[in-house]
């Protein structure tokens, strides 16, 4: 039990925690004690003053000071109240109050707020115009100095919670303020545009462009009318008072206009979740919350800003047909009865084997449940997939082979509480922003070690303790040498071992070639890294891994992911908080979409549908025959269509002729397809070749559940109505169902995950209830609705309860040659996400990044004669790609970084071929040799000046409010007080 402390609060005594800051705790009582710099999600920053009280005689900051025992506060005594009074008086000099006219009168302004509550009536100083520009370069939000009060949120968030270091105060100046690196335009800076600092920012000093103009009933308006309106708001009212009970009056007509829902992100497997503010269908605002159990506060630039495909032009809106050579709009009981009767006719003649179906990992997890369940019982085939079998499924592989459970051991909490974290294969920083933001600020605030392992040298990368670039496709070599030297220098953890892991001798043996001089030679790390790098592992006590794409688009893809497995058994890095393994999920919902049944082998929960006790009791449910034989995976389905055996395909919300891997092989094979369906947002590249394309409904017009990459499930609310006659998935399936003779009958999607939960034990006790507002369940989840934040708490899902050494081998047959010469590795960038299909739909966001471009190295270009917008085509022995060129030292040698966020002619899939993982078919995406041609050798740059890559970042700690405080005009409230008293 943790010991207490007593604090007496105006003559009341309360419980405190030893180390508890005052202010936190005073937040806990009815007393009142105004805060505006304080924000619970960023701690005290202590430069308002406005939380003034009396701590045994004397006067502090109540946010600056922590609780003692018998310490004596008193927040009501007059002196106190004077102080606060003084600090708010000078927070209105910095801020003019037009609350009637403000985009911000939400009821959500902390100065406004405070005021008022504070019964301030006049400002003993007047409100001073500050001699600086409102900055409005960015492309998603403005700076208004005029209005901002220096409390300093800004710079605290982006330099010690979201940790790109771009904000700070200048206080040298004669009239401080906020600036972006070393001084420059917003969007001449290093700014991601996560909006972290909007969503901080207590009042309108920084606001969403989307906001302006909008929020209010009289705020848009021309600057000159604005100005007017505001001198005549604040001569015609004699105090505060009543300008507040009109501006009250304002912001509750607002709430009557502008919806606030609760969604969970539709890009990468962070699962952020946030209020999306709407009005009719314009998207206002994103707004996290400090109680979003993934990200709190924090979002990214595709999260916050990302939604405008939402209400793009291009979204489909009616069923289509094709009729020869264009397609023509059908009502849906037309193109339903057709898509059926086509359905039908395949089966009977073909055979139910004869279709599949490939599920998506943006639809949520009731909409892969369906489509499982369509396949299955309604035609009765097991071949059903979905892109996870592009990315993640070889990390799930080596972790079901090794510890029982494809998902991440813990949770986002875990990784930044480990001593130390390892990041294989990821571009964290780009791929799952909110998660690199916690590793950076627990590797800046606390001392964790991050280690990078990667081929090219990203934010991670620059970030880390140790950056190591080995070889392509080695990371297994390197892995299996550390771990043999840790097992051979005494240094893993024995009564872990024996405790709880089987096959430790065999998977000793195994290891005999993994010498240090082997890796060195097949690696290129040095045998004194490798000895270094076992020697970090083994001497802290809690160690994450995270990897991602890097790893898994490999031939050894699973492999590699049971190494990473091997090694944190061998270190006792599992069983415990802040350890264990973390494969980062790239989509929002590819976790959830092979967890709910979308895979060929495996029912809802990971069974296997060759169990016949689980088999039968789906059939039980759904009362019908269900095939024991695993059904057809992604890749296999392509080759089946090339082979005859395969005639139908339905593919729902996957870009599946862009992101596999081939492009030219996979669409030949959507042409010999006798039907083809695609249900998506969008005339995506994959519905050109439809016979029927069905008109879906993103996110944010439904309801549902998603999984994020912690096994985190959590609900979305429907904000918007579908655009024209689209519908959820859920809703196309259950309709396209009934027309094929099964009445699901499901009317919510709340029904299906109560379906989903009585057949699964892996969700026996998920419910909509359960997961209420931002509500979580990370699974195993028990049938009392005990869920799992760490998994392997009492042992592993094996009969013995014990984990797995697994024995590799390393044959690898990848290598550039004299032919094809050069390396191309490919990935995420911050801006887009995958080909783009949403984000260039966000005119703002394809002004940071307008174009797909591909990374070379300096030494690379002069080689080859090519300066920085060059433009180049890439030859591989499949296909061609053209590229314009940005040159770049995170790249090295013959190593090059084509991101993935291109449909077009620099699209990577035109590439790659058909090599896969061993285990589980993923494309080997990573190993492309090419050569290149230069077809031009230098030309316009492909990243924009205002690109944040281009950018100054400037670490510091904080806001540095010691440099306030030493100014020459800053005196502590207290003073002030005493010389007025």
């Amino acid at each position: 039990m943790q010991d207490h402390i007593i604090v007496t609060i105006n003559g009341t005594e309360f419980l405190a925690d030893p180390g508890q800051n005052l202010l936190e705790l005073i937040n806990t009582t009815d007393e009142f004690v105004p805060q505006i710099c304080y924000n619970e999600s960023l701690g005290p920053i202590q430069t308002c003053d406005t939380c003034m009280v009396e701590v045994n005689g004397e006067i502090k900051r109540a946010c600056g000071t922590t609780v003692e025992a018998a310490m004596e506060v008193n927040t009501k005594i007059e002196i106190a109240h004077r102080a606060q009074k003084e600090a708010l008086d000078r927070i209105l000099e910095n801020h003019e109050l037009y609350c009637t006219v403000c985009d911000y009168n939400n009821g959500s302004c902390e100065i406004h707020n405070t005021v008022a509550e504070f019964g301030l009536e006049h400002q003993s100083r007047p409100f001073k115009e500050k001699p600086y520009e409102v900055d409005n370069s960015g492309s998603f939000y403005r700076y208004d100095p005029d209005q901002c009060i220096l409390c300093g949120r800004c710079v605290e968030v982006c330099q010690d919670v979201q940790v790109n270091e771009t904000l700070l105060i200048d206080w040298k100046r004669d009239q401080p303020r906020v600036i972006w690196d070393n001084d420059v335009p917003i969007d001449q800076s290093s700014c991601v545009s996560c909006g972290q600092c909007v969503t901080v920012c207590p009042c309108n000093a920084l606001m969403e462009k989307d906001m302006l103009g909008e929020a209010g009933f009289m705020t848009d308006t021309e600057p000159g009318l604005l100005r007017s309106m505001i001198d005549v708001t604040k001569h015609v009212e004699t105090g505060y008072g009543p300008l507040f009970a009109i501006s009250d009056t304002e912001a509750a007509m607002r709430e009557e206009r502008i919806e606030k829902t609760k969604t969970v992100c539709t890009y990468c497997g962070v699962g952020c979740s946030f209020h999306v503010w709407t009005k009719d269908r314009k998207i206002l605002r994103v707004e996290p919350q400090h109680e979003s159990p993934a990200n709190g506060i924090s979002t990214c630039i595709k999260g916050k800003f990302g939604w405008d495909y939402v209400n793009s032009k291009e979204r489909l809106t009616k069923p289509l047909i094709r009729k020869g050579d264009h397609f023509e709009e059908v009502e849906w009981d037309v193109a339903l009865s057709y898509v059926a009767k086509r359905f039908k006719d395949i089966k009977e003649e073909k055979g139910s084997n004869a279709l599949g179906f490939i599920s998506s990992s943006k639809a949520t997890n009731e909409e892969s449940y369906l489509m499982q369940k369509f396949a299955r019982q309604v035609i009765g085939t097991n071949n059903v997939d979905n892109c996870s079998r592009y990315c993640q499924s070889p990390a799930t592989k080596g972790l079901f082979r090794t510890v029982g459970h494809g998902g991440d051991s813990g949770s986002i909490d875990d990784i930044a509480e480990a001593d130390m974290v390892i990041g294989i294969g990821t571009n964290t920083a780009e791929s799952h922003p909110v998660i690199a933001s916690r590793i950076k600020r627990s590797q800046k605030l606390f001392g964790q070690k991050l280690y990078v392992f990667d081929l090219r040298k990203h934010e991670m990368g620059q970030r880390a303790d140790k950056f190591f670039s080995p070889n392509s496709g080695t990371d297994l070599v390197w892995l299996s040498a550390v771990t043999k030297y840790i097992i051979d220098q005494g240094w893993g953890d024995r009564t872990f071992i024996d405790k709880w892991v089987n096959d430790f001798d065999e998977y000793k043996e195994s290891l005999g070639k993994f010498t240090l001089a082997y890796a060195e030679k097949l690696t290129g790390i040095s045998q004194q890294d490798l000895k270094e790098i076992a020697r970090e592992i083994a001497s802290v006590d809690k160690l994450a891994i995270c990897w991602a794409m890097g790893v898994t688009q490999h031939q050894l893809g699973s492999d590699t992911s049971t190494a990473i497995s091997n090694l944190l058994l061998i270190t006792g890095n599992y069983m415990r908080k802040g350890v264990g393994a973390y494969p980062l999920r790239g989509h929002n919902n590819v976790q959830g979409c092979s967890d709910f049944g979308s895979m060929p082998d495996f029912f809802p929960g990971y069974e296997k549908v060759a169990n016949d006790v689980v088999r039968k009791r789906y059939e039980k449910a759904w009362n019908t025959k269900i095939q024991a034989e695993p059904g057809k995976d992604n890749h296999e389905m392509i080759a089946a269509i090339h082979e005859g055996s395969l005639s139908s395909l339905y593919i729902k919300g996957e870009e599946t002729g862009i992101v596999d891997a081939n492009i030219n092989y996979v669409t030949n094979a959507f042409e010999k397809l006798d039907f083809f369906v695609v249900q998506d947002l969008f005339l995506s590249r994959t519905a050109e070749f439809a016979d029927v394309i069905l008109p879906a409904s993103p996110s944010l017009e439904k309801d549902g559940t998603f999984t994020n990459t912690e096994r985190r499930i959590q609900r979305l609310y429907q904000a918007l109505e579908p655009v024209g006659d689209s519908k959820p998935d859920w809703v196309i399936l259950t309709e396209l169902a009934k027309e094929m003779g099964y009445d699901w009958g499901y009317q919510h999607p709340s029904e299906i995950m109560d379906e989903a939960a009585s057949l699964t034990p892996l969700f026996a006790g998920v419910s909509y209830e359960l997961l209420e507002g931002y509500n979580s369940l990370q699974w195993p989840v028990e049938k009392d609705g005990t869920d799992s934040p760490v998994l392997f708490l009492d042992g592993f899902p094996f009969e013995d309860k014990k984990a797995r050494l697994f024995p590799l081998e390393f044959n690898y047959d990848y290598e550039t040659n004299e032919t094809y010469d050069l390396h191309v590795n490919n990935g995420r960038v911050l801006e887009h996400f995958h080909e783009g299909n949403m984000t260039y739909k966000s005119p703002a966001i394809a002004r940071e990044m307008p174009m797909c471009y591909v990374e070379v190295s300096p030494e690379l270009a002069k080689e080859r004669g090519i300066e920085e917008g060059a433009e180049v085509k890439l030859i591989s022995h499949t296909g061609e790609a053209t590229c314009v060129v940005h040159v770049t030292d995170r790249v090295r040698n013959n190593e090059l970084y084509l991101p993935l966020n291109s449909s077009g002619e620099s699209a990577v899939n035109f590439l790659s071929d058909n090599r896969v993982d061993k285990d589980t078919n993923t494309p080997a995406y990573k190993e492309i040799a090419v050569r290149m041609e230069v077809l031009k050798k230098k030309g316009k740059s492909p990243l924009p000046d205002h690109n944040f890559r281009r950018g100054n970042r400037q670490p510091q700690i904080g806001v540095q409010v010691e440099q306030k405080w030493n100014r020459a005009d800053y005196a502590f409230p207290k003073g002030k007080v005493k010389q007025n008293g």
